[in-house]
């Protein structure tokens, strides 16, 4: 009875954490005391309030990787450290949102999603100069400050009291922006004076906390769901693929159902295409197997989940295909390719799985914001 009642209540504990996990945190309140916290950050260092307790002010910023207004104010937020770093200001960004709480069609405008180890290659690859830190695993730090989107900046003064809360600017796009909130609250700070306005709205995406990992669940049963299905390719598809004009970013995949490599690359073949699909992007698939080896390769697609345009060669010769696709490929798979909506080939990989990132960055840069 007693390890029931233990576990009865151990339920109901779990139950009410869960409840109070759903509930949205409370923004602070402009005078209050800057939360402690203690993050790993991508350089391999622990961070807390007191890293930062020579500088004059405290700058606060939760960002993420994801985010494609994040992403828009990567190089502002750089800036932004360079020039007020020998001015007594300290910058420290944190990324709130736990990654797996992100579904695959937020990352339509990213090449990489918010894990930790996805941060620390982001932060190289874009170099950037302020500790970048992890509250993704218990999100405790990012519920104490509570910021709304990202990115959320707060700044604090001498004494860690709130001083301002909100965007960096007023437009995603730099050039168009014209009220410069954050760099007007550091400069008054800095001079003495009060902040001009102490609070604005933060536009962004929103917090990925740990209640919406449910949604992600959801989302991919759904995907894994969606039917595969394979079709012979035709004279004249196999014209409209040799024009390669197209109104969307198309990658063209051809593979084998006995090719190691080209079964070991569709994991991240379909990741990319339930990333970006919705944005103009499009993945084809063409086995090179004969038209009686059409159960197979369709068993594999389905074992994949492989649900974008599927087609098996049949009775289209190799040496056609080749002639479509590129008159100088030998034949070998896999063989990968991308080509703009123009035409031109921006991406192009033979006898070797596609490296993901690689892809994606690349993708990422051709269907830039539309």
């Amino acid at each position: 009875m007693r390890r029931l009642a233990g576990l009865f209540g151990s339920l109901l504990f779990l139950a009410s954490s869960m409840a109070l996990g759903a509930e949205k945190p409370a923004t602070l309140n402009i005078g209050d005391p800057a939360p402690r916290f203690a993050l790993p950050g991508v350089d391999g260092k622990t961070y807390t309030l007191k890293s930062f307790a020579q500088a004059k002010i405290l700058m606060v910023v939760f960002t993420c990787n994801h985010c494609p207004t994040a992403q828009a104010y990567e190089e502002r937020l750089k800036k932004l450290v360079t020039d007020y770093r020998d001015k007594g200001v300290a910058v420290v960004a944190i990324s709130p949102n736990d990654p797996k709480a992100v579904r695959l069609d937020e990352l339509g405008y990213t090449d990489l999603s918010d894990s930790f180890d996805e941060m620390k290659i982001r932060a190289q690859h874009k170099q950037v100069n302020f500790p970048y830190l992890y509250d993704g695993d218990k999100q405790e730090v990012s519920r104490a400050y509570g910021p709304n989107a990202t990115p959320h900046v707060f700044i604090f003064d001498s004494d860690r009291k709130l001083r301002f809360t909100g965007r960096i600017d007023d437009s995603e796009r730099e050039n168009l922006a014209k009220s410069f909130d954050t760099r007007n609250a550091l400069d008054a700070l800095l001079a003495g004076k009060p902040v001009p306005v102490e609070k604005t709205r933060t536009f962004g995406c929103s917090i990925k906390w740990a209640d919406k990992r449910e949604s992600v669940e959801d989302a991919m049963k759904k995907l894994a769901a969606e039917p595969v299905s394979l079709e012979s390719l035709t004279p004249e598809v196999l014209a409209a693929l040799q024009k390669k004009e197209s109104d969307k970013l198309r990658l063209i995949n051809v593979w084998g159902t006995w090719c190691g490599p080209c079964l070991a690359e569709f994991p991240d073949l379909v990741t990319t295409n339930r990333m970006y699909r919705h944005r103009g992007f499009e993945l084809i698939t063409i086995s090179i197997n004969q038209a009686d080896e059409q159960k197979e390769v369709l068993a594999l697609l389905k074992k994949h989940q492989v649900s974008n345009k599927n087609y098996i060669l049949g009775s289209i010769s190799k040496d056609k295909l080749a002639e479509a696709l590129d008159k100088n490929w030998s034949g070998v798979v896999p063989y990968t390719v991308l080509i703009r909506p123009d035409g031109e080939v921006v991406y192009k990989l033979i006898e070797e799985p596609v490296n993901a990132l690689e892809l994606r960055r690349i993708i990422v840069k051709n269907l830039g914001s539309r």
